[in-house]
């Protein structure tokens, strides 16, 4: 028997590990930008969204400094300008991991290191330097024991591939073979997973004709495509995508070879042409991945597989070149605010269905304006959190609503707090210009922003509860009353009766004597006895009864 009770608890013990593990969802912190805020600033933006993973495209100093002791894990980078001198010399990157990497790990938790971004895609002939760049740092890690700890790899775009649709056709270019194999081989010899950038946005934009915006977002309204090959059915774009690059692996047989998607994401603003890059859908778009990857859903070619995955980009980039998408992935402006409000933990603020804003159609807020000077707004939130009555507690030091701690979000708090209190109304969002109503939430995390829709149907609850609670209470002292008065007149009835019967039972034993019937009254008048203080006893437990009846 022990060894069964062993079994089971083994069972579950296994279960619990298996499923208490999700894929997971990160973000990618690019720097091509003149505007943006410190990287101790950054890491206390990505705490306070509760972001875990986070990839950064060098080794840059400040940063690993300004994520120490952070609990957040770090993937850098090894630049595509830096392959040549790591290929080279093993000694190159033995004093690089020395003064860029040791001095601040394990405090700054380095997990993946990638060796090259996109080769096939730089204009430089780098693809030949990859591997031999990513065996010696290898090579450099072992000879420090972190070698298990801190993964190499490399990340690669679509454009590896000479084949994509439909997915089960998924074919790697065969000029990329004099690399990409030997980089397979050593990916799966240590262990580390395939690295690949997937944007469905570049689908649709490049392919309007063929490829839905719906099938692009993950919306469920998207028509089904179907692989004629296998027969699986594809909903959503991202899934093709990851499929192809498995078809792509299992056609040189590395089939047990994990994926990890190190990029994706949607531009909140692009070129004239490009009528898709707006707030709404990259906020749709990145809702609805986050769901999909930490619900493990997989792909139709790998069900339930864990693909951990990398949002691009956490702030717009104003220095990078091409068309006007390229500088507008972000999540945040640089005052730490967000470009539009999104969900890490999965449960999302976007209706999958329509993939529309659901927070459009549920109130009104007010926020601090864009075009208000620093100035303009200080003043109005002294004033709110002043006489104007605004509890401003909420963004003080330690506080849900206190970081970002920028003028601009403080007073956006403030802001829509009066003007909730103040009936929601043109008025009560003036602030001499300094505010603007909004229908997005502008909530986040812990931080929540009171909401005048949100206030009715409080009210509303609290209406219906106070009035369900009064009939109630009536309705049980109206009952206990008639349940009182019918106890005690059944009781003073039966009371008087079985007075009644005692006197005429000592009467009966008085004369028992002279009369051969009387004991036979005397036994009669005893049960009738017994009978009544039986029904007596009786009443109060159908009393008790009825009132847990009433209370339950």
């Amino acid at each position: 028997m022990a060894r069964e009770w062993f079994l089971i608890e083994l069972l579950l013990i296994s279960s619990l590990i298996v499923f208490g593990q999700c894929a997971k969802i990160g973000i990618c912190y690019g720097r091509n930008a003149d505007d943006l805020p410190t990287p101790n600033k950054v890491a206390q933006l990505v705490q306070l969204h509760s972001i875990k993973y986070v990839r950064i495209y060098d080794s840059n100093i400040d940063v690993l400094k300004a994520f120490a002791n952070t609990g957040v894990e770090l993937m850098i980078g090894v630049p595509n300008s830096d392959l040549l001198p790591f290929s080279q010399y093993q000694s190159n990157v033995d004093t690089w991991l020395k003064n860029s990497i040791l001095p601040y790990y394990p405090a700054t938790m380095i997990t993946y290191i990638t060796v090259g971004a996109e080769v096939t895609e730089s204009p430089e002939n780098v693809s030949s330097l990859v591997v031999p760049a990513m065996v010696n740092v290898h090579n450099a890690l072992k000879k420090v024991g972190l070698h298990k700890r801190i993964k190499v790899s490399s990340t690669h775009s679509l454009g590896i591939l000479s084949r994509s649709f439909p997915p089960s056709a998924g074919a790697f270019n065969s000029s990329y073979a004099y690399f990409l194999k030997p980089m397979l081989e050593f990916l799966v010899e240590n262990e580390s997973p395939f690295m690949v950038d997937v944007y469905p946005y570049y689908a649709y934009r490049d392919s309007r004709k063929n490829v839905s915006l719906d099938y692009t977002l993950f919306s469920s309204t998207a028509p089904d495509v179907i692989d004629p090959n296998t027969g699986l059915v594809y909903t959503n774009m991202f899934d093709a995508q990851i499929d192809s690059i498995f078809y792509a692996l299992m056609a040189l047989n590395f089939k047990t070879l994990k994926l990890m998607v190190t990029e994706s994401g949607w531009p909140n603003k692009g070129a004239i042409s490009e009528t898709a890059a707006t707030p709404d859908n990259a906020q749709t778009y990145n809702t609805n991945l986050i769901r999909h990857v930490v619900n493990d859903s997989g792909t139709p070619a790998k069900p339930g597989e864990e693909i951990d995955t990398y949002i691009f980009s956490l702030f717009n980039e104003n220095r990078k070149p091409g068309i006007a998408s390229e500088r507008n992935w972000g999540l945040f402006y640089p005052d730490q605010t967000s470009i539009y409000s999104l969900d890490w933990s999965g449960r999302g603020n976007v209706d999958i269905s329509t993939g529309a804003n659901i927070t459009s159609s549920n109130g009104t807020w007010c926020v601090a304006s864009a075009n208000a000077t620093e100035a303009d707004l200080q003043n109005a939130l002294n004033w709110a959190c002043g006489p104007g009555n605004v509890d401003c507690s909420a963004i003080q030091p330690s506080q849900p609503c206190y970081q970002p701690d920028t003028t601009a979000s403080h007073a956006s708090f403030a802001f829509n707090s009066y003007f909730q209190m103040n009936g929601a109304n043109d008025v009560a969002c003036s602030f001499g210009g300094a505010a603007m109503k909004t229908t997005k939430d502008p909530s986040y995390d812990t931080c929540l922003y009171a909401n005048s829709s949100k206030l009715s149907k409080m009210n509303s609850s609290t209406s219906e509860v106070q009035t369900g609670t009064a009939r109630m209470i009536s309705r049980l002292s109206i009952l206990e009353l008639a349940g009182l008065v019918s106890l005690l007149s059944f009781g003073i009835v039966f009371d008087i009766i079985a007075i009644a019967l005692r006197a005429i039972r000592a009467i009966a034993l008085h004369s028992a004597s002279t009369s051969a019937l009387t004991p036979l009254l005397i036994q009669r008048v005893f049960f009738v006895q017994l009978v009544i203080i039986s029904v007596h006893f009786n009443m109060y437990n159908v009393h008790f009864v009825v009132e847990l009846f009433i209370i339950l």
